[in-house]
Parts: C-alpha cells; structure tokens; sequence
C-alpha cells in the first residue's frame, strides 16, 4: 500500500460516516475548547492579581504588629504587647538603605463638604505615601512633610471621592470635614483602581496621626518600607530586627516582604489554574471516550475489508496505521474546530465581561492541538490493534 492510498482510505472512510464522524470531532473540539478557555482564564487570574501586588514595587517590607508564628498569616491578627507607634517609623526612616517608611492606620468615616456626604475609607499615612506607592496626582500636591506628631490638618481625595464631593473638580484648597475635624485638600489622585476589593479611588489621604485621633488608636497597623534597590532583602530585615527588637525589647511584630508575598501567591495561583485546567480535561476524555466508541463500531464494521486488504498482501502495520490515522485525523479535526470555537468564546466574552481575565498564549494553542492529537492516538490504539491481529481467513468468512 503506498501513502495516496492511506490518505484515500482515510478519506473515504470519514465521509462514509460524516455525521459519526463529525460528533466524534465535536466531543474532542468541546473538551479542548473547555480545557483551553479556563487555562487561559487561570493564567489571566494568576497575572491579574500578580500585577496588581507588584504595583506598589517589589522592594517593599510591611512591619505589623503582633508575632506570628507562621509566614503569610493576617497581618496583625496576634494582639503585640507594644504598638506600632509614628516614632518607629520615624527611626525606622533613618536605617541605611531606607528610602521611604510608611505609616498606615486605616478606617471609615463620613466625609462632608458644601451639603454633599459621603462615607468612604480613610487612610492616615505621611508625605511619603506617594511616592512608596508609586501613587500619581491628578490636580494640587500631596501631603507635606511635617512633623509626623503634629501635622497640618490636610487631606488628598481619591479620584472617586473628589467627583463626587467636587463635581466642578475645584477640589484643590476647599475645606471638608472628616469625621468631627477640618482638613483642608492639597490635592486630588490619579484614578488607580481596585487592590483586592479595596477601592483606592474611593478613599481620602489624610495625616497618620489625625487618623489615629480620629478612629480612637494608639499604634499603627502597619508600617511599609521600601527600601533602595542595591541592598538586599535580608540585610533590611536584619536592620529593621535589630532595631525594633531594642526599642521593644522582643520580637513582637511581623515582617512580610513583598517578593515572598509574591512568590507564595504566583505558587498558589499556580495551583488554583492546574485544578482549573484539570475541570476542562474531563471534557477531553469524554471525546477521547466517544472516538474509542467510534473506531470500536468502525473496526467491527470493517472486518470484511481488513481481510480483503490482507488477502492482498497488505502488511499488518499499514492496517495499524489505517486506523490510528483515522483516529488521530478525527481528534486533530476536533481540535481544529474546538480553537475555532475558542476564538468565539474569547470575542463573546469580551463583549459580555470584559473585565474577565482571559490570557490566550499560542503556545497554549499548540499544545491543544498536540493535545488533540496525542488524544486520538490513545483512543485509537486498542481498535487498531484489534484491525491488525484480525484473523484474515475468519476475517473472508464473515463477508
């Protein structure tokens, strides 16, 4: 048998079934578009929320309040037997390869200017929160450099908050009301969008010591450094143990690094997209069940013809490579119709959730049609056996 023949016999051995045909190729094409779409949706979470830890710079280390025993637990869930106070980061500020030292004490409160009110987060932090965040200012400044335990009474608006309170965006040296205090703006924020369902936009900047008056609070609930690009990791969180054990005189506090929170999270989300991935392939093996069935149906149907083609002299391989060829046309037919139908769900989606993170590498693309492939061969490999170790006489005597 020459190869325009195996390639005549395979076609003719499709359209001799177009319909058993084609629902076998719709099974693979459902199974691969499954499997490829919600890879592609776990990889897009994955670089999502990878994109959105990394926005605040990879040289950062959060100090908390409270030991704990294990890394990557909530921060400040163990109650610290001395605070974190604004003279710690002050000192904090002054270690060697220190650029910014941050503090944060965070809450809700009404905000009020002009008979407009809103109830909105309240972020008290210092004149160095800008620029640690890699924050941007659409209008006016951010907060000056004061003395951290008597600041001036100003506040900087989210992007969010300012349309709201100050439709006619002359935000900019107005007066407002937070909570029971007069704080007069510096200054409006770029829009900067959600950080794990907090809305950055919909908050109002204002001096960490104000903030811990305002929400009735001692200490900090937490301390971000950032600290300059040629000194290491351990080095800083050396420094910053030696010298708040001495203030303290224990380790009661926490430090989180930004790039071990990273690593942790790109190894969980890691996870979450094989096990995601792992939900598609079960489609896949219900069309890898259904060409199995098919080529079962096709090698029985077909004993008269492998006895006819053996009586020929036909060679046992080539009736192997007849039916695995049918096979694995049939899986990469519906791997072919399965990224048609993938490029279909990409656009619908689109249009529909446009927010849904979906990320389509090609090399995705490839490794579903070899998948495809590989799929066909599997299932294609007992009936083929079968067809090749049929008996020819037995095979005569049936037709």
């Amino acid at each position: 048998m020459r190869l325009p023949d195996l390639l005549r016999w395979l076609w003719c051995a499709l359209l001799a079934g177009r319909t058993r045909s084609l629902l076998s190729a719709l099974g693979i094409a459902i199974g691969i578009a499954s499997v490829t779409t919600l890879t592609g949706i776990g990889e897009g979470l994955r670089l999502y929320l990878l994109e959105s830890f990394s926005q605040f710079g990879s040289r950062l280390i959060a100090v908390s309040p409270g030991k704990s025993e294990t890394s990557g637990g909530p921060q400040g869930l163990l109650a610290s037997s001395r605070p974190l106070l604004l003279l710690d980061a002050d000192i904090l500020r002054r270690l060697p390869g220190i650029e910014a030292a941050i503090p944060v004490v965070q809450g809700q409160g009404e905000v009020r200017t002009g008979g407009l009110t809103r109830q909105t987060a309240i972020l008290g932090t210092n004149h160095q929160a800008a620029a640690g965040w890699r924050f941007a200012l659409a209008q006016g400044r951010f907060l000056p450099a004061d003395d951290s335990a008597m600041p001036r009474a100003y506040a900087v608006l989210g992007a969010t908050v300012a349309r709201e309170l100050f439709p006619s965006g002359n935000a900019p040296g107005a007066v407002i009301r937070v909570g029971d205090r007069r704080f007069r703006v510096m200054g409006v924020m770029l829009p900067k969008g959600q950080f794990l369902g907090f809305d950055l936009d919909d908050m109002v900047y204002i001096p960490a010591a104000h903030a811990q008056a305002l929400f009735n609070q001692e200490g900090l609930q937490e301390i971000d450094l950032i600290y300059q690009a040629n000194y290491s990791e351990a080095q800083i969180s050396a420094s910053i143990k030696q010298l708040l054990i001495a203030r303290h005189g224990a380790e009661d506090f926490t430090l989180f690094s930004q790039q071990d929170m990273l690593t942790s999270l790109d190894k969980i989300l890691t996870i979450v997209k094989a096990a995601i991935g792992g939900l598609g392939i079960i489609s896949l093996l219900i069309g890898a069940v259904g060409i199995f069935s098919i080529m079962s149906i096709a090698q029985q149907e077909r004993i008269p013809e492998i006895g006819l083609l053996q009586a020929l002299g036909c060679q046992r391989s080539w009736i192997l490579l007849l039916f695995l060829g049918e096979a694995m046309t049939l899986a990469l037919l519906g791997g072919i119709l399965g990224l048609s139908l993938l490029l279909a769900i990409q656009k619908l989606l689109s249009l529909l959730l446009p927010a849904l993170p979906l990320t389509l590498h090609p090399l995705y693309l490839l490794l579903a049609l070899l998948c495809s492939a590989l799929v066909g061969l599997a299932a294609g490999i007992a009936p083929a056996l079968r067809a090749m170790r049929q008996d020819p006489v037995v095979a005569l005597r049936g037709e």
